[in-house]
């Protein structure tokens, strides 16, 4: 087997090029011939290589001072326990090692994670699963097909530790970023709202956030909170309407034992969770008039009673509340307690909707970019000018949340790399129609029926965006009623029926 006749393919090369240090293996084997070919390979890659013949030198070479550690083990999983000559064996204080599995079992009890490759030449099943389970990185067999595939098996673990490396940086820098930063925008609109930020993160008041769905109510809750000194205590965040009234009294008092059926302990509820910090009310204008009397209470003179209780629960928590629904008219109707709307509207912010701060797309598009990254460690994707015309164009129903999707989407469709008009599909567009030119013209379809396909595809569309009027869909098209009636007879007779 000659050395020589190494991969020099672009994946050794590759992974053989990351290695800023000189990385050290420990190569064990009772064979002294595996050693020394193992040896002279992975020396002439660049790697420091040390040797250990039995279980125990393995295990010392494993354990030792961290600056002396080697950085990859390639262990034979029989192995003697100790060399002959060894007059020693009498002070060791465990049982001996025999093989590359106790050794993996060791390791793992004292918590050491040098990445072990076991080498055998008995290629059992068993085997290979038990070293994986034991946390083994690879198994291989002797004796080796390819020096080529022990390499690459080596050069596999190196690049897999550096991709781990690089995903704990990019978490350490994002998890050090400034969190008020996840609130996107430059519009006069959003310069006011982070001027109420740093004015509201000074005081413990009452905030009452409003907004279409989708606007971001919720990130400015959390946004708040980090903002503010509170932060030594919780965020905790309730959906007013995705509880029934009696739970949600529950969840937000608590209860004591024997309330009720079923209360078989006493429970704390989210307002004493969120003591020293915030609670954040989503949806409030969905609570019912019982629990808004007991709100009420709360925010009055900062106590409660458990559900079933009778003493007192003070709590010192900032409450952020948030609603689509105009709180004004709901008091008008008397769906909601003027009271309380007076003391939750303390201090309000209203979140605009997307398409009144369309100056904000392509920073909140690049911010997307970069959280939705196709993979932790590939570049943000980028977006082609005629696909960001296109965003900023669309009127946003569904706000930034409605953006979010739709990039995170597209990123996964152009596999990260730039996002075209091809790979936006907006939500009333699930269902569009892409042919494939190309395609068609590889197959050898004549032009006729290429127009046809379209022209059919057309007709849908306009039916489909018109409830199936045929005037206004003949409008769209630009056609007179008689025209769109002999193309529907023509193309989709079906749609007369």
């Amino acid at each position: 087997m000659s050395i020589s006749n190494r991969a020099t393919g672009q994946g050794v090369e590759a992974a053989v090029a990351t290695v800023s240090t000189r990385r050290r293996i420990l190569v064990a084997d009772d064979e002294a011939d595996i050693r020394s070919l193992l040896r002279s390979l992975f020396e002439s890659e660049g790697y420091e290589v040390q040797e250990a013949e039995t279980g125990e030198e393995v295990l010392r070479a494993l354990t030792g001072p961290e600056e002396e550690c080697p950085d990859l083990a390639l262990v034979d999983v029989r192995m003697p326990a100790y060399d002959p000559a060894d007059n020693g064996r009498g002070e060791l204080q465990q049982p001996p090692v025999e093989d590359g599995i106790q050794i993996l079992q060791r390791l793992r009890e004292q918590g050491i994670e040098v990445p072990i490759i076991i080498m055998t030449a008995f290629g059992t099943s068993s085997l290979a699963i038990k070293a994986i389970q034991l946390g083994a990185f690879d198994y291989i067999t002797k004796p080796f097909d390819e020096l080529d595939d022990v390499l690459l098996n080596v050069n596999r673990v190196f690049e897999h530790q550096r991709l781990a490396q690089e995903v704990r940086e990019l978490r350490r820098r994002v998890e050090s970023r400034d969190p008020t930063d996840r609130m996107v925008g430059r519009s006069p609109a959003m310069i006011e709202i982070f001027k109420m930020i740093g004015l509201v993160a000074r005081n413990p008041a009452t905030v009452l956030v409003t907004g279409e769905t989708g606007t971001g109510k919720e990130l400015m809750a959390e946004t708040i909170h980090l903002a503010s000194d509170r932060r030594m205590g919780p965020l905790i965040k309730v959906n007013c309407a995705a509880l029934p009234e009696t739970l949600l009294e529950s969840e937000l008092f608590g209860h004591e034992k024997g309330a009720f059926t079923g209360a078989i302990a006493q429970h704390k509820g989210r307002f004493e969770a969120a003591h020293k910090g915030t609670i954040f009310l989503d949806e409030i204008g969905e609570m019912t008039m019982g629990t808004q009397k007991k709100l009420l209470r709360v925010l009055q003179e900062r106590e409660f009673e458990r559900v079933g209780g009778t003493t007192p629960v003070k709590v010192d928590v900032r409450v952020v509340a948030a609603t689509n629904k105009n709180l004004r008219e709901e008091v008008l109707a008397g769906r909601f307690r003027e009271d309380l709307f007076y003391r939750l509207n303390v201090i309000a912010v209203h979140m605009p909707p997307l398409r009144e701060r369309r100056d904000d797309i392509p920073a909140l598009v690049a911010h997307f970019l970069d959280k939705h990254r196709f993979s932790p460690t590939t570049p943000p994707a980028r977006i082609s000018e005629d696909a960001m015309a296109v965003l900023e164009r669309y009127d946003w129903p569904g706000n930034v949340r409605e953006l979010e999707n739709i990039i995170e989407r597209a990123v996964v469709m152009s596999r990260g790399g730039v996002i075209t008009t091809q790979h936006i599909v907006f939500a009333n567009e699930l269902n569009r129609y892409v042919l494939d030119v190309d395609q068609k013209v590889r197959q050898k379809t004549p032009l006729e029926d290429i127009l046809r396909e379209v022209e059919r595809e057309a007709l849908r569309a306009a039916l489909r965006q018109s409830d199936q009027d045929q005037t206004r869909a003949a409008s769209l098209l630009g056609l007179s009623d008689a025209q769109m009636a002999r193309r529907l007879a023509e193309l989709l007779p079906d749609a007369l029926s």
